[in-house]
């Protein structure tokens, strides 16, 4: 089973989301801004992931970092750019982390 993985940041969380094929959630995670914090939720994970689609907000910097020097593809995604976002009236952490992980799924960052 091949698992996607996005990433919601913000200024000091952020939120993990891991799908199947299916677009079945597999793990659901709110973490803090930390290194630890980043990892450990990864951790969880029982197979790795082919990437990590991460919001291109103004802290991406150190996020990638981590992910990159563990090991992780990551794919940065300007949502200003992403349709799903234009016009969008509502929208949470959530369905912006799970949204992000089908985008990654479907090949088409």
């Amino acid at each position: 089973m091949t698992l996607y993985c996005g990433i919601d940041l913000h200024s000091n969380n952020n939120v993990m989301m891991v799908i199947n094929e299916q677009d079945q959630i597999v793990i659901e995670h709110k973490n803090t801004n930390d290194a630890v914090a980043v990892l450990e939720a990864f951790s969880r994970l029982q197979e790795p992931v082919p990437g990590v689609a991460v919001e291109s907000t103004y802290n991406w910097y150190w996020l990638v970092d981590l992910l990159i020097d563990h090991g992780q593809t990551v794919h940065l995604v300007n949502t200003a750019k992403v349709k799903q976002y234009e016009g969008l009236k509502y929208s949470d952490d959530r369905s912006d982390a799970f949204h992000l992980a089908h985008l990654l799924r479907l090949g088409i960052l």
